[in-house]
């Protein structure tokens, strides 16, 4: 049987802004996170932050949690040999995964479509 593997990611560890916007049916509370700074790619069908997960030792595990691995940022081998181990140490956990049992899939609900800095919001 396959694994299920559910986790959150705090989106407020990478550079970024929380902004209220103009959208259609009013104003709109966004996250606004800058591609180059957080080292965000575009590729054909989306754009994409490479992580990687840690598996936490059982004995290092929350009683209270449910959590197997933590979750960072990952980079090129480039990128990584040029940061020092203490860099690598220093970078945020972005979140956590649970491995659960089944398999369940989900459909992106993002655009990938550019709007004008002047546009409002599509939502």
């Amino acid at each position: 049987m396959m694994s299920r593997i559910s986790g959150k990611l705090n989106l407020l560890q990478l550079h970024g802004v929380v902004k209220i916007m103009p959208g259609k049916s009013g104003n709109v509370e966004c996250l606004v996170i800058p591609l180059e700074k957080n080292s965000l790619f575009k590729g054909q069908k989306g754009i994409y932050l490479d992580i990687i997960a840690f598996e936490i030792a059982i004995e290092k595990r929350n009683a209270e949690s449910k959590d197997t691995h933590l979750v960072k940022q990952s980079f090129s081998k480039e990128i990584r040999d040029l940061m020092s181990e203490e860099d690598l140490k220093k970078l945020p956990i972005l979140g956590s995964l649970q491995v659960w049992e089944g398999m369940q899939e989900q459909e992106p609900v993002s655009s990938t479509e550019t709007i004008g800095e002047d546009d409002d919001l599509p939502f």
